[in-house]
């Protein structure tokens, strides 16, 4: 199951010293340390690839998106900026747009796309066909308006619904303090409430 690997991180959730460690061995990335990738991939990978694979919803895909992930880190790892956050909140963000770029590319081919069989799959097979209709189009505009959340509101949540974190771990995962991550949350709930109900976002 793919908490399973949440589950056996948690050990390194709130701990300075490890988001410390991570901020090193990007550094060390950054000077073409080849090692340090490897480092970085040990202690983030099984993580990553539960939220790739929650995503795209295929070991393979998410094996592919896995690799993206830390071949962009190693090309990106001298504009990674300690100030907007941490090492694993920015390999989050890599990991969930990566995913989704895959779902883009299998929305151009003939074959029904993951993320439209995600939103019926959601439906009550016996509901009537217009109910169907009316809820996918309301997941679209949660999707969209998801899209459209700024990072420090949307991540917390994808770490909460891919990830089953608590607020207390996101709030270790990210560094960030507690009563930080229940705003951000409260405030991109409002947003998808919004969507939801038709209104602007």
């Amino acid at each position: 199951m793919w908490l399973l690997a949440v589950l056996d991180h948690r050990s390194d959730f709130g701990d300075p010293a490890r988001a410390d460690a991570d901020r090193r061995t990007v550094r060390r990335m950054a000077s073409g340390d080849d090692g340090a990738l490897a480092d970085l991939y040990d202690r983030h990978a099984r993580m990553l690839f539960s939220l790739a694979l929650r995503i795209v919803r295929e070991p393979s895909e998410a094996e592919d998106v896995l690799q993206e992930v830390f071949s962009q880190a190693w090309r990106q790892a001298d504009r990674f900026d300690n100030a907007r956050g941490t090492v694993v909140g920015w390999l989050v963000t890599v990991t969930r747009s990566r995913a989704l770029d895959r779902l883009r590319r299998k929305r151009s081919r003939p074959e029904a796309p993951h993320g439209d069989q995600v939103a019926t799959e959601m439906v009550d097979p016996s509901a009537s066909i217009d109910l169907q209709l009316v809820t996918t189009e309301q997941a679209e505009r949660v999707r969209v308006a998801l899209a459209a959340l700024p990072d420090d509101q949307r991540v917390p949540l994808e770490l909460a619904y891919y990830e089953g974190l608590s607020q207390s771990e996101i709030a270790a995962t990210l560094t960030v303090p507690l009563g930080t991550i229940k705003t951000r949350m409260r405030q991109a709930l409002r947003r998808l409430r919004d969507a939801l109900a038709g209104e602007a976002v």
